[in-house]
């Protein structure tokens, strides 16, 4: 009879009825453990074919809808985020284990090593702490709207970015020398640059001239403070090992 990993105690069943923690194994091959996640997220929640539908092919409608109270045919937007962010950041570290991220003459053991265990560990942390930050920048364009409204945006703008980045990593070692990769990398990139002003067109319902100004300094000012975060915590990781 296995014993439950947090208190100890025996397991007679899926959770431990001691501490109520679930029995999770996650000595597993990556694809069986984002199966389980997938499976948590929305196997039980009927919505989420509509959910990530909207998603994709309605850049903002989730916000639009969620805002005007339209919420019960969705997941919600913290659900929705931590599911695709941890199958994100677990997918993310497995590429950088297998060596995809690395650049001209890095080890691909010891560099590969360090950016999966940055991807796994810190910056999840981190691009969680600057949801609201990006939400701020978004009250600042659009002060007349509650902060409220900016983060269920900001959680459903990145929920995308992720999925459109994971798809564009795997090309990362491929970019430089087959202009095949290149091309689906931008056009990925297009993607999602095409998808934020859509997002911002169908939620704010400002007219394009202003929307593509406030887009551009948003992404601008986002876009720095998001290198500077990563460059500052990289370099703390490496002094405190």
């Amino acid at each position: 009879m296995s014993h439950c990993k947090n208190c100890q105690s025996r397991l007679e069943g899926a959770y431990c009825n001691s501490c109520g923690q679930r029995d999770v194994d996650l000595e597993r091959p990556i694809w069986s453990l984002v199966g389980d996640i997938l499976k948590e997220a929305f196997e039980l929640d009927g919505r989420s074919a509509l959910t990530v539908r909207a998603l994709f092919l309605h850049p903002g409608r989730l916000t639009h809808e969620f805002l005007a109270g339209r919420r019960r045919s969705y997941t919600s937007p913290l659900r929705l985020y931590l599911a695709i962010s941890i199958l994100f950041f677990i997918v993310a570290a497995w590429g950088a284990r297998s060596g995809y991220l690395l650049e001209p003459g890095q080890d691909p053991r010891f560099d590969a090593a360090i950016q999966a265990g940055f991807l796994a560990d810190d910056l999840p942390r981190l691009m969680f702490l600057l949801l609201p930050v990006f939400a701020l920048l978004m009250k600042i364009v659009y002060f007349s709207r509650l902060y409220f409204d900016h983060l269920i945006f900001s959680l459903h703008l990145h929920c995308a970015a992720y999925v459109i980045i994971a798809l564009m990593m795997p090309l990362e070692a491929l970019a430089s020398r087959n202009p095949a990769a290149l091309i689906i990398q931008l056009a990925l990139l297009g993607y999602l640059l095409v998808y934020f002003v859509m997002a911002v067109r169908r939620v704010y319902s400002s007219g394009w001239p202003a929307i593509a100004f406030k887009s551009i300094a948003v992404l601008f000012v986002y876009g720095i403070l998001l290198s500077v975060a990563i460059e500052n915590t990289s370099n703390f990781l490496i002094i405190a090992d």
